[in-house]
């Protein structure tokens, strides 16, 4: 069942939030429970509206992630359950492959070190190459040595979203847009989810808000101090006539010390090549665009002590990120480093995403995924990359942990 705008009424299972991630865990519970009355509250007026339907669409293997790590488990555990529910419901996706390429011999022992991970982790397939076989697999792109990940592929989560939504309606979900929550109270051991008119009651909650989970959690009364801090991604793509310089997905070597990948060619599954994305702070939660500004939401980024601290670490890596994102030069000499050939003019401006990061009140990026439980509810306060992709296994592991049914 689908509507528009909240309905009062009460379920077992209210799910905030209509991202993949909020999608695939009411799938999780109506799977182990099918008569389940369930209800997933969307704000906008269609599912997967940001960071579901602003990310690259990439198939992440389980490469980079410290072993034992939820980003680990649920990655590896994610690929293999995406990919069955694609054969499952044709959903098209394509296991195009992956190079992550050393630039220089200096990179050399980070690049032997991911590769000692992903084996690790359990990522199938992962072969350390030298430049003989990257240029058999890559031809234009140029570095020392890579890493080859083929089980790494590429998909629409939007085109998944929504048939995850059309399964849920087909199993007796209610599926509802253009439902934002405004206030949350605990009455007699029953959540009351209202948007400010109508009110939804429920047995237990799970919270996938994304860039305002930290705010939905607070609204519950859970404040574990950490808070979301949006970070905005800018996109190219390649020229037409320039995309044959790009077979699948070619990544640098990231720093080990932020959870930010670097800036990659990332063939989509469509067709076209992205190259991208930066990471600049953003002035709005859902600030797309440089000039898009929430005062409010700003002020709770810059009055955030974690955030200053987080700013003294890394203000160099900032302000770098910022003159990249106004020098196209300067974007396309990162690109360069991978795919020399790359012309200044070679790439056209598309539309940016936003990530929504989880920052400690000690100023750390959080690394890992973080969940935050209580006797009624679930929440989800830390689900960036690889999230899309693990997304099945995030749902499976949420409905495990869960008492409510």
């Amino acid at each position: 069942m689908s509507s528009n705008g909240m309905t009062n009424g009460t379920y077992d299972i209210a799910i905030v939030g209509g991202g993949i991630v909020g999608l695939a865990t009411a799938l999780a519970f109506m799977e182990k429970k099918p008569n389940l009355k369930l209800v997933l509250l969307e704000k906008e007026s269609t599912l997967a509206s940001h960071q579901t339907g602003h990310n690259s669409g990439v198939i992440h293997s389980g490469l980079y992630y410290k072993p034992g790590s939820l980003k680990a488990q649920l990655c590896v555990d994610g690929v293999k359950r995406l990919k069955a529910f694609c054969k499952q419901y044709d959903v098209p996706y394509d296991d195009c492959g992956k190079v992550v390429v050393a630039s220089y011999e200096t990179e050399r022992e980070k690049l032997e070190n991911i590769f000692e991970r992903g084996v690790a982790n359990g990522v199938p397939g992962l072969e350390m190459i030298d430049v003989k076989r990257l240029k058999e697999i890559e031809p234009y792109a140029s570095g020392v040595a890579a890493i080859f990940s083929p089980g790494t592929g590429i998909i629409d989560y939007k085109v998944m979203a929504n048939k995850i939504a059309d399964i849920l309606r087909d199993k007796g979900a209610t599926v509802t847009t253009m439902a934002p929550i405004q206030d949350i109270r605990q009455r007699e051991g029953v959540l009351e989810l209202s948007d400010g008119k109508r009110t939804v009651n429920a047995a237990y909650m799970v919270n996938c808000g994304g860039l305002y989970s930290d705010k939905i959690a607070q609204m519950a009364g859970v404040n574990t101090g950490i808070r979301i801090v949006p970070f905005r991604g800018e996109y190219y793509f390649l020229k037409p006539e320039k995309q044959h310089y790009v077979k699948g997905l070619i990544y640098p070597v990231p720093d080990p010390n932020l959870p930010f990948l670097g800036v990659h060619f990332t063939k989509t599954i469509d067709g076209s090549v992205e190259a991208g994305p930066n990471a600049v702070l953003a002035f709005a939660k859902e600030g797309y665009r440089f000039f898009d500004i929430n005062a409010q939401e700003l002020w709770g980024t810059l009055s955030y002590p974690g955030f200053w601290k987080l700013a003294a670490s890394f203000w160099k890596i900032g302000l770098y990120e910022y003159y990249r994102s106004f020098s196209q030069k300067a974007f396309v000499n990162a690109l360069r480093k991978l795919v020399p050939v790359l012309g200044y003019d070679d790439i056209i401006r598309t539309e940016a995403g936003v990530r929504a990061q989880a920052i400690t009140p000690g100023g750390k990026l959080a690394d890992d995924f973080v969940v935050e439980k209580t006797a009624n509810s679930f929440h989800v306060l830390n689900a960036p990359s690889p999230a899309a992709t693990a997304s099945l296994a995030i749902g499976n592991h949420i409905v495990g942990m869960t008492d409510a049914i």
